[in-house]
């Protein structure tokens, strides 16, 4: 389902990212990861890792997916997992983290897909995959700033899928909580077994990004794990 798609991945060097560059490339795919930390590796034929990127300034996003694409000769799959997370309550909260929530889940999504677009749709099954969030459809005390900005990230899916359609497919995968280091050290006395793992996670993700998602564009899929 991977073979000889090329794929970008943005927050490839996170616990998540890491997970999808991988398994999407033992089936058989070229992987450009572009992340905000810096690249420790060398390019290869199937695999180029872009780092140093603020994907929320579009310039630097665009340089970037150009970079992939001049690599690979084309692009088939952008998925978004570049983002970042705060815990603040409205009252006491800052208006800053807002803005930093909106630039890190919603622009990074929304200048790296107006970047590939003209690729994927070159492509015979564009693809684009964001990550929005259970958390965002009703938003707890404490997630205001992050919720607001997942539910633009929701938005954004659905507003590029009806623009593309027949086109790109576009859809979001909304998890829970992801069982990763980070988070067991935030929350340690959670039950992790409740919590989605990368793994099942990528591989809903990797799905809509294959040729089998041809007929769903558009759908906000709840990933939830047992939670």
């Amino acid at each position: 389902m991977m073979q000889g798609k090329v794929l970008v991945v943005t927050g490839a060097l996170g616990a998540l990212g890491k997970v999808v560059a991988e398994i999407a490339q033992s089936r058989g795919a070229g992987i450009a990861g572009i992340d905000h930390a810096p690249s420790q590796m060398q390019a290869t034929p199937d695999r180029i890792e872009i780092g140093g990127v603020d994907l929320s300034d579009a310039a630097q996003a665009k340089a970037a997916i150009e970079a992939a694409a001049k690599h690979f000769g084309r692009l088939d799959a952008l998925i978004n997992i570049a983002g970042g997370f705060a815990f603040e309550t409205v009252g006491d909260g800052e208006s800053a983290t807002w803005q930093r929530m909106y630039a890190l889940n919603v622009l990074t999504a929304l200048y790296t897909s107006r970047a590939a677009l003209p690729h994927l749709v070159a492509s015979k099954a564009g693809r684009i995959v964001n990550i929005g969030a259970m958390g965002a459809l009703q938003a707890g005390s404490g997630m205001g700033p992050y919720a607001a900005s997942k539910a633009g990230v929701h938005r954004l899916t659905e507003a590029l899928a009806s623009e593309w359609k027949g086109k790109v497919t576009v859809n979001a995968v909304l998890p829970s909580i992801i069982d990763t280091r980070a988070n067991r050290a935030d929350m340690p006395k959670a039950d992790f077994s409740k919590w989605v793992t990368p793994q099942e996670l990528a591989e809903v993700i990797l799905f809509l990004a294959s040729d089998a998602a041809s007929g769903v564009t558009g759908a906000l899929i709840p990933v939830g794990g047992r939670v």
